[in-house]
């Protein structure tokens, strides 16, 4: 396994000081957050697709720390019905940069309609009342299906073989299921950004979840989650903002703050028993703990768990 990280996770901190911060850490891989929910703090989208010179400058930045790029994310809602059409340009400006930075990966979210005449998006998550179903089919097949059937286009166009949708609350896809139906409609360019995290607050068990997305696994993240005293009354459904972790039910937290070692080998053994032996890209979201903290001691459990068992 290799070792990565989002650099967001590291966003305080200029491009260079990020990039020193992974070489010390003798990480193999950084992934870059392009616009739409991230603040971009480390590269220039629209400078990057513009310019030969600005991209030859970022490989060289990356490469002379021994690093390479992993992915581009672009997470964001681009089917929203207010902020979609926005999120969709950096979407496809982020599928078109990718190739010319020698990268075959994009992450992103599956997006998340309205239904018919919507102003917001809707996730819906219940099957009951009766209408709740009508709302769910018409955004798979009238909203979903269409938009993914395109962008993968979009991505073959630009020579992208890797969409990576991650499985998160409040998006189309969240679950096994959802992102194997997304795969089945529009094609094996789509496969899944796996990130524990979000299905460790929903329920799953994020063992079960790879030994079912097998080879549509593109790519992974590094992320932790603890479900806290609060779930006792909340329930998993949680509305606190992450900022008040104290009040929460659960919580982002650092590699081995919510499982232990023994579930983060396993979960790695899991993986390469699925085919996965790429990129296990950190991505720091623990409000607790100063980000560099984090990084370092994520990616000692990650280096921990990943080095073979002597035998005595």
């Amino acid at each position: 396994m290799k070792i990565g990280l989002n650099t967001d996770s590291l966003g305080e901190l200029s491009l260079g000081a990020m990039l020193d911060v992974a070489a010390e850490l003798s990480l193999d891989a950084v992934e870059f957050p392009t616009g739409a929910w991230s603040a971009a703090p480390h590269i220039d989208l629209g400078r990057l697709l513009e310019s030969e010179g600005a991209r030859r400058e970022l490989r060289a930045r990356v490469a002379d720390r021994g690093l390479a790029i992993s992915a581009l994310t672009c997470n964001g809602n681009q089917l929203d019905p207010v902020s979609g059409p926005g999120h969709d340009r950096v979407v496809r400006d982020t599928i078109a940069l990718a190739p010319r930075l020698g990268v075959d990966r994009v992450i992103l979210m599956s997006g998340c309609p309205g239904g018919p005449g919507d102003k917001w998006a809707n996730w819906i998550t219940v099957a009951w009342p009766p209408e709740t179903a009508e709302v769910l089919r018409w955004q798979w097949e009238e909203s979903v299906i269409p938009y993914w059937r395109d962008l993968v286009a979009h991505a073959e166009a630009h020579g992208v073989t890797k969409l990576c949708v991650e499985l998160h609350g409040q998006q189309i896809v969240y679950s096994v299921p959802t992102l194997l139906r997304l795969r089945e409609a529009a094609g094996p360019v789509v496969g899944a950004n796996y990130d524990p995290s979000h299905l460790m607050w929903m329920g799953a068990d994020p063992i079960a979840a790879i030994e079912a997305l097998g080879d549509a696994i593109y790519h992974v993240h590094a992320k932790d989650t603890r479900i806290e005293p609060a779930v006792a009354l909340h329930s998993r459904l949680e509305t606190v903002p992450n900022a008040h972790a104290a009040e929460r039910s659960w919580n982002y937290v650092t590699l081995g703050h919510g499982h232990d070692a023994e579930f983060w080998r396993e979960f790695c053994t899991a993986l390469q028993l699925a085919g996965y032996d790429d990129v296990l890209s950190i991505e720091h979201e623990d409000q607790a703990m100063d980000p560099v903290e984090a990084v370092t001691e994520s990616v000692r459990l990650l280096r921990h768990v990943t080095t073979p068992l002597s035998v005595a």
